[in-house]
């Protein structure tokens, strides 16, 4: 069976507070450690009323502190909001806390709408520069993993904490150009397959067939990403993957909210249908049996060596259950931990 992780976007729903959403975050990475999934990565999105991962780097902190043995990364920082020296010396102290248990995933979307890119950016020159291969080249001469071009000025300037290394990166991204920058610069790669499931074969193999190999990443290794909701029975999981689907249509539409509840959801779209055969799916949803045999098919046709599982709906314990039934399906090994509550 493949490695399946978890992508949280700590989901704030209806009748609840931004706050809540992120305790449930910390909540589930606990269960989730328990259930033995590979990792557990935080996203990064600003100014939405319908997700509170603000701050990933934040997150890893408080999020590896609760677990013992899982994986802890961003899914992901994105790099052109921040100074690739500031990037590079948030993860080499949580390198330094927690060893070699993170991960820094990198994308270079602003995870937000243009006014808020600008504040966050301060630049309108940054707003449309397309410059992620130089600071990730820039990142990795911070952390001292490559050499500086010869006379830069940033040639004696070096992240702190010194010895610790900075964790594997891994480019996230929904097209060829981050698989092939990904491929060239020998990093992992993840492919939001929530964003363009339609994309998602072809991206792969384009990451597949070019890399280069490199220290931390020898191999090409591949993560796929998709929206997963899995309940006892397919009905059940139509109907608690409604919020979601509500939630991301009114996103699309230039409003977002919080998830509403069950009942909202329904009332707006109406009846549960069943997916279309051979039609690329933003969410995979129903019983395990069901969401195991197209998460096959799906990563059969990907090649991708590990699944991301991020799920949105609005009850707390449906996410619980959800991802135990999902770990049941892909005979997860549970994991012991001991960590303080």
């Amino acid at each position: 069976m493949p490695p399946v992780s978890v992508l949280d976007l700590s989901p704030v729903v209806s009748g609840s507070t931004e706050a809540q959403a992120l305790r449930d975050t910390i909540e589930l990475s606990r269960h989730a450690d328990r259930l033995g999934y590979e990792r557990y990565w935080l996203a990064e999105h600003h100014g939405g009323a319908m997700v509170a991962s603000s701050s990933p780097e934040l997150m890893i902190g408080q999020v590896a502190a609760a677990t013992t043995g899982i994986r802890v990364g961003s899914g992901g920082v994105m790099l052109p909001n921040h100074s690739p020296l500031r990037v590079a010396e948030q993860f080499k102290v949580l390198s330094a806390l927690f060893e070699d248990r993170i991960d820094l995933g990198i994308g270079r979307a602003p995870g937000t709408d243009q006014m808020t890119a600008y504040a966050l950016r301060r630049s309108r020159e940054a707003m449309t520069a397309d410059d992620l291969p130089e600071q990730l080249g820039e990142l990795l001469a911070f952390a001292g993993s490559r050499p500086w071009p010869e006379g830069h000025a940033f040639s004696h300037v070096r992240a702190a904490p010194f010895e610790a290394p900075l964790p594997p990166i891994y480019l996230l991204g929904s097209s060829d150009f981050s698989a092939r920058l990904a491929a060239s610069a020998g990093f992992g790669f993840a492919f939001a397959g929530q964003i363009n499931p339609e994309m998602a074969v072809d991206a792969l193999r384009i990451y597949r067939d070019e890399f280069q190999p490199s220290d931390d990443f020898p191999e090409p290794y591949a993560i796929v990403s998709h929206a997963v909701v899995c309940a006892d029975d397919d009905e059940s999981a139509r109907r608690i993957a409604a919020p979601s689907r509500v939630a991301f249509r009114r996103l699309r539409a230039g409003r977002p909210t919080p998830l509403p509840t069950v009942a909202d959801a329904l009332a707006e779209e109406g009846p549960p249908k069943a997916p279309t055969p051979g039609r690329a799916e933003r969410m995979i949803v129903g019983s395990p049996l069901t969401v195991r045999d197209r998460i096959d098919e799906l990563l059969t046709l990907s090649g991708a060596d590990e699944l991301m599982a991020m799920t949105n709906v609005h009850d707390a314990a449906d996410r619980l259950r959800s991802y135990e039934l999902l770990a049941e399906a892909f005979s997860l090994e549970p994991r012991a931990t001991e960590v303080a509550a």
